[in-house]
């Protein structure tokens, strides 16, 4: 519902002439009364210009995008006042399928637009469902929003659609859908940041409102949320390594994980952060292309750093851009068609000794994220150690030291443990017992049929330095699998 302007201006007279008699009753009721004026004007300005946003936060969060250094200032606004829990009011056409009630375990979103060069939404649907096993098949929904307003285009497309994909319509795996064109805002007269041209300005605001139409349709579908482009090929079982990561970061906070470095390609949400971010995109949708937003997006919910995974899941395939059939050939070099041997690294705790060089902390070394710890020259005696959450059955152990840039910066002369009997110490929980598997060769070491050498489960690693160095240290990585899954594939 959208007020007009005559009708804003009878609300405002309305509201401020009671307030004249209430004058004298200011110094004995200002505080209720202050609670009364910002519950109206927040309410107020939900409808104002575009409907959709409350426009005080869109002034102060539009400082806060031109200014990201004091966007900590903001954390807190956009969390309590802007916290949008509640979808759009848009009525979606179904092109094709119809949501199942059962929510599925990953919803991937796509939106489309009719090119002037090439078309490849057909080839990255493919890629998805070919690149997933069966039980794989079972967890996932792929939404497609037809975003194009050329109807006829929309229909052909949809036809084609349905006659190669007819099997994964019926079982309720893709939709196919479309928002009308009278939901969207105004794409005349935008704003021109960046002294882009006006059709540039217009594809990429149009994009934003897009993107946010489909964000908003897929809230409830499923627990997590993955954006793709249209012109994107898939690495084989990505679903897997997707569980195996989403489960390693257990407890842990995160906004958005990258699983590709390229656009909006491979980017995963918690499904319950779509109505912010939907209406954030709504909210901005005039002031610069959807990936830069999502930076601040992600700042404005507490996520410093970007949190991404290597080797990359997706791959970016189209050669025609969707903006004026401009040649796009980005391609993410750190895509690997076959990624199932990612690391489980089951839910634990870091510890060390080790002095920690700035924010080198020790988790960093326990994630496929392209980071590590750097500690300075350890000494005998000194460990590094990980604490599972819960015991686990450990197949193999591989742990990484020193870089190609640091070469020297690796273990000279240490040990791989595991333990058990685990109990609670004033310095947190720790093993009582070890066992050693192994020295380190070369700053390195690999160790597999963990679970066929020791006859327990395991609930400690730990690295022990045996002779002190000079060198500093940095673990690169450290990679562990289990024999079975480790609640990955439960929510």
């Amino acid at each position: 519902m959208c007020l007009k302007a005559p009708d804003k201006a009878m609300i405002l007279r309305l509201m401020w002439k009671p307030m004249d008699k209430m004058r004298f009753f200011r110094k004995r009721s200002m505080f209720p009364f202050l609670g009364f004026l910002i519950i109206f004007l927040l309410f107020f300005n939900l409808y104002m210009d575009d409907g959709y946003v409350l426009e005080a936060e869109k002034r102060q969060l539009g400082d806060t995008l031109m200014h990201p250094a004091n966007s900590e200032r903001y954390i807190h606004t956009f969390r309590d006042l802007s916290n949008f829990s509640g979808t759009i009011n848009v009525t979606y056409r179904y092109l094709a399928g119809i949501p199942l009630p059962r929510k599925k375990y990953l919803t991937i979103g796509l939106s489309s637009v009719k090119r002037k060069k090439g078309n490849y939404l057909l080839e990255t649907i493919k890629s998805i469902f070919d690149q997933s096993s069966y039980e794989e098949l079972k967890e996932i929904v792929v939404v497609v929003h037809l975003a194009d307003f050329d109807l006829v285009w929309c229909e052909n497309l949809v036809q084609e659609i349905t006659r190669k994909f007819a099997h994964h319509i019926i079982a309720g795996r893709l939709l196919v859908i479309q928002a009308p064109e009278e939901y969207y805002p105004s794409l005349d007269g935008l704003k021109r940041n960046y002294n882009d041209p006006e059709d540039r300005v217009r594809f990429r605001s149009k994009q934003n409102v897009d993107y946010a139409f489909l964000l908003n349709f897929c809230t409830n579908l499923s627990h997590f949320y993955m954006m793709l482009e249209d012109d994107v090929r898939c690495s084989r079982n990505f679903l897997t390594a997707l569980k195996k990561v989403i489960t390693s970061r257990e407890g842990s906070y995160w906004v958005m994980l990258e699983f590709s470095k390229l656009g909006y390609i491979g980017k995963l949400y918690h499904s319950r952060d779509l109505p912010r971010l939907a209406h954030f995109l709504l909210m901005f949708y005039q002031e610069m292309p959807c990936d830069w937003l999502l930076i601040h997006f992600r700042g404005l919910l507490a996520q410093k750093d970007v949190i991404r995974f290597k080797p990359s899941l997706f791959q970016h395939m189209g050669y025609y851009s969707s903006y004026k059939g401009a040649e796009n050939k980005l391609k993410d070099d750190d895509f690997e068609e076959d990624s199932i041997d990612i690391p489980d690294n089951p839910p634990a705790s870091l510890f060390t000794n080790i002095n920690v060089f700035e924010n080198y902390d020790a988790t960093k070394a326990y994630s496929t994220v392209d980071e590590y710890f750097w500690g300075k020259p350890p000494c005998t005696g000194d460990f590094f150690v990980i604490i599972f959450n819960k015991s686990t059955k450990i197949s193999r152990i591989k742990i990484l030291t020193g870089t190609e840039d640091r070469q020297n910066d690796i273990l000279h002369h240490g040990a791989l443990e595991v333990g058990q009997k685990s109990v609670d110490t004033k310095q947190g929980k720790q093993c009582t017992s070890y066992i050693t598997l192994g020295e380190f060769k070369g700053g390195s070491i690999e160790v597999s049929n963990v679970d066929h050498k020791i006859g327990f489960d395991i609930e400690c690693v730990r690295v022990v330095v045996t002779a002190s160095q000079k060198e500093w240290l940095i673990i690169r990585t450290i990679s562990l699998w289990t024999t079975q899954p480790v609640s990955q594939f439960k929510k």
